[in-house]
């Protein structure tokens, strides 16, 4: 049979594309159901990954493939089939890592001179953020650079804005992240001297707006994105208020007086709710505890700013600018000191008095909320559908929200469980068996929920109302970070690897 031209290259234009199908359905496995950012899809821990995820796997059962990242805390991203993550080289060098997420072969590695670094708490790390992703570009951070985009095939420059440096008084240190919206990349820098939230051009790094978040103090929690029928909104945590934000001009459209001084998680929405789990006690209370009362300190419920000073130390100067805007603002009758009252007027914005106030009898306090967002102006009243206190929430730990519940896990492995319709608790405290700290969010794919410990250990849940423990798996290294989904993956980053576990 004679085989025209034409038939040859319709032939040779359907090989093509019976081609181009296989090589998409083998990298589909990790290109389907990017993980962008922290905690993936709007910060929800949630995957719509249709691949069988793992069950059972270590540092060594079970790994597609592992390298060496160097120390950090910063989570792991998927976009387009590459895994991103950021990684201390030395002490003066950060690193930004590219990986393809079948192979775990390395694709390339930025590096950037840091600088001088303050001293921060042993459980962060001055790699400490979360970049995030998309096909074209990584968007990093850095307290020191700022921000820095780079290609995401290549890792050659794409853009840089310098930020101003964040100084924090308390030795907690910088763990911001960028987040995606439409063409923007979103970031909050809630520190002690410079908070803003700014909106950034995802092509040209161009500063779209800036919101002076003066009335705020250090906050860590993430941006995230809700519908409603007035039109997508930005919603963001902070001292005191839960935030709503006109995303095309920055604008606040609307808050909330349900938070307290400061927050670490990040809520959850679902539809056009927002649930928050917040733990966290008055600033007041913290600098009496840690300093007042330290070795540095005299005990007598006052506050000095050579106390503050000492309990800081030598390796970090308190600049006047701080003391500008927190001690001489409080210092009502000038005698040098700070007490009672007095505490709060210093730490907490007087256009944002709320939150815990100074109560040597309950110096913090913890709770489970829901806010309906859509209002406009005040809507503390008008909009939170239920606010509940409790003992279980987690400072840190972002909670868990799915199938109408929200799922809490403390320090110590404590798990607590809420209906979300109410916040009603659907049943009392009970442990994981992993009873550590917990610093990483739980995450979910193909019906399960991996819980990943400090002490190395990832406890797998069934997501069923009973959450029964599928496996405990142990990964031989301390984990800090969230980790990532995407396809039948795992990626999981320990204080010095990035390990990628599979499904069979």
């Amino acid at each position: 049979m004679t085989v025209r031209t034409t038939d040859r290259f319709a032939i040779a234009c359907f090989q093509a594309v019976m081609l181009a199908t296989v090589v998409f359905a083998i990298a589909g496995r990790a290109i389907a159901d990017d993980w962008p950012q922290f905690r993936g899809p709007n910060c929800t821990g949630i995957s719509g990954t249709k691949m069988s995820l793992p069950v059972e796997f270590s540092g060594t059962k079970g790994v597609r493939w592992s390298n060496d990242v160097g120390d950090g805390v910063g989570c792991p991203v998927v976009a387009a089939g590459r895994v991103f993550v950021s990684g201390a080289v030395d002490e003066k060098t950060v690193g930004l890592f590219a990986f393809d997420a079948n192979s775990g072969k390395q694709l390339w590695k930025r590096t950037w001179d840091t600088g001088d670094l303050a001293e921060v708490h042993k459980t962060n790390s001055h790699s400490s953020t979360t970049p995030a992703a998309d096909a074209e570009r990584v968007y990093f951070y850095f307290s020191t650079l700022g921000m820095i985009a780079v290609d995401a095939k290549t890792g050659k420059d794409a853009w840089h804005q310098k930020l101003p440096t964040p100084f924090f008084v308390f030795k907690w240190g910088p763990a911001m992240s960028p987040t995606l919206y439409k063409d923007k990349v979103l970031f909050v820098q809630d520190d002690d001297l410079f908070p803003a939230f700014y909106a950034f051009d995802k092509k040209t790094g161009k500063i779209l707006w800036k919101d002076d978040r003066n009335d705020m103090a250090v906050n860590y929690s993430h941006p995230v994105i809700c519908e409603t029928d007035k039109g997508d909104e930005i919603v963001v945590g902070g001292t005191g208020l839960l935030v709503g934000y006109n995303p095309e001009n920055g604008k606040r459209i609307w808050n909330s007086k349900v938070l307290l001084r400061n927050i670490k998680t990040t809520p959850v929405v679902e539809n056009d709710t927002i649930y928050v789990s917040l733990q966290s006690s008055g600033i007041a209370n913290q600098w009496l505890a840690t300093a007042d009362q330290s070795e540095t300190g005299n005990n007598d419920g006052r506050l000095s700013k050579a106390e503050m000073q000492a309990f800081v130390g030598d390796g970090i100067k308190i600049p006047e600018a701080f003391y500008e805007k927190t001690f001489d603002r409080g210092d009502v009758n000038k005698d040098g000191f700070l007490e009672g009252e007095e505490l709060d007027k210093a730490f907490l914005s007087p256009e944002n008095f709320a939150g815990a106030r100074f109560d040597a009898e309950d110096p913090g306090a913890e709770y489970v909320m829901a806010v309906k967002a859509g209002g406009r102006g005040d809507v503390t009243e008008s909009h939170l559908l239920w606010k509940h206190k409790t003992k279980y929430t987690d400072h840190i730990v972002s909670p868990f929200v799915h199938d109408g519940r929200m799922l809490l896990i403390k320090g110590g492995g404590i798990s607590t469980l809420f209906e979300t319709s109410g916040g009603e608790a659907l049943r009392k405290a009970k442990r994981i068996p992993n009873a550590s700290e917990y610093f990483a969010s739980p995450i979910y794919g193909d019906g399960k929920i991996y819980v990943a410990g400090e002490n190395g250990v990832v406890v797998v849940l069934k997501n069923n109302k009973n959450y029964d423990v599928l496996a405990k798996n142990d990964m031989e290294d301390s984990i800090v970070a969230t980790p990532a989904i995407a396809g039948d993956s795992l990626f999981i980053r320990t204080r010095s690897m990035l390990i990628c576990v599979a499904g069979e």
